[in-house]
């Protein structure tokens, strides 16, 4: 018989895999049209309409590139949407936010120390954080405020850094930051379905009628677009903040994402005014580098729960499950032999200051709560301990097995 948290986790890999995938297609387009965009040329002789040009070598072969503010003046027979990137990535980290945080929302989603959720409430916040989120940013940018693109840009700051705090104050710091990332992503994706691409088949299809486009598509979506550029790089940190505890698992992580987000201003800033004018803003470095210290600082800021708070706080009704469930006492003792000197909250192996991944497992509302990763990296494969600090004997991994079973129900 499969064992389905096997199997389940799989699924989760592929889709993850899948997502990484797709956002490499959308950023590297996205990058090099914003570079080519950047770059182009104006050259005498260029055909009617046209901006500019730009000659590029790749793969042995030499490309032509023309660009046209509106449209040119014949609709071409043979046309490349870049659109199905955009969407597939978003489809695809969609389909992973459910599984990772909302099919195990009790664990990975809901933080009981902030607020007690049932986990259909998470849910909700969860979906109905992105959709208005979407919502609120495109009447900013319907409104007289897209005449003024850089006080449009520090309102969006200033929504992302509300939200930083809000999802903070309800979710685990893994998942408010990714949910941050997810609601930036939105953002991005829904200004390419709902602006972009919409705008762009307006001005195909004047041109097959015969009408001369309207400019002001091609404005507005250049708007959405740059706003996209901006975004990106610091979406890429949110997504891979799931791996580092340091910028996730700390009293100050809402301030260390809204940070992240001035970084990726001050990184695309020099890239794009390199490929604009040729000029290398090394200043904008050096600013970075400014921010990412002030952000190793705040990662080490003490806070958080203490484990006698933790021991005190009661049980969620999950946790309660696998703690109930026969075998406990045994895996409890197990993982407190083998995986707490690593996994606490004042780690005692020496080099490690802070718990691997932000795993922690010293009460019995820890191990009860992260039953499923254990399982996974100690019973139904050896990832856990690491073999060269020393050897779990597969009695123990048998005991985890056996209780993990009986709280599933077998």
């Amino acid at each position: 018989m499969y064992d389905l948290a096997v199997i389940w986790d799989w699924v989760a890999f592929a889709v993850r895999w899948l997502h990484v995938v797709t956002a490499i297609a959308w950023i590297g387009s996205s990058f090099y049209f914003v570079a080519l965009d950047l770059g182009l040329k104006q050259v005498p002789h260029l055909p009617p309409g046209a901006h500019g040009e730009e000659w590029q070598v790749h793969g042995g072969g030499f490309y032509h590139i023309q660009k046209y503010l509106v449209a040119p003046a014949n609709m071409p027979e043979h046309l490349v949407w870049f659109k199905w990137e955009s969407y597939s990535t978003w489809l695809s980290g969609a389909a992973l936010l459910m599984i990772v945080y909302w099919v195990g929302g009790e664990l990975f989603l809901l933080d009981p120390s902030k607020a007690e959720l049932a986990l259909w409430q998470g849910i909700l916040i969860s979906a109905g954080s992105l959709t208005i989120g979407w919502l609120f940013y495109d009447f900013l940018c319907k409104s007289r405020l897209g005449e003024t693109p850089t006080v449009l840009m520090l309102l969006l700051f200033a929504l992302l850094v509300a939200m930083s705090w809000g999802y903070n104050q309800i979710f685990t710091g893994r998942a408010a930051l990714l949910h941050l990332g997810a609601f930036t992503a939105t953002i991005m994706t829904a200004n390419v379905f709902f602006i972009i691409i919409p705008n762009q088949k307006i001005v195909v299809a004047d041109l097959k009628a015969g009408r001369a486009p309207d400019p002001k598509y091609g404005k507005i979506a250049k708007l959405r677009s740059t706003h996209n550029n901006y975004l990106t790089l610091p979406v890429v940190f949110l997504m891979l903040s799931n791996h580092y505890p340091l910028a996730f698992a700390t009293e100050y992580s809402w301030i260390i994402a809204s940070l992240i987000f001035l970084t990726g201003v001050t990184i695309r800033l020099f890239f794009n005014t390199m490929h604009a004018t040729g000029r290398k803003l090394w200043w904008t470095w050096a600013v970075t580098a400014i921010i990412m210290l002030v952000i190793a600082w705040l990662s080490t800021v003490p806070g958080g729960t203490t484990l006698e708070e933790a021991e005190a706080r009661p049980l969620t009704p999950a946790e309660e499950r696998f703690a109930s469930a026969p075998g406990f006492a045994e895996a409890y003792d197990t993982v407190l032999g083998n995986c707490s000197m690593c996994h606490a909250r004042e780690p005692v192996w020496e080099g490690i200051r802070w718990a691997p991944k932000g795993v922690l497992l010293e009460t019995e509302a820890d191990v009860a709560r992260e039953a499923h990763r254990i399982y996974l990296q100690a019973a139904a494969s050896h990832a856990m301990p690491p073999p060269n600090a020393f050897e779990m004997d597969g009695e123990a991994r048998n005991v985890i097995e056996s209780w993990y079973k009986a709280a599933r129900g077998g």
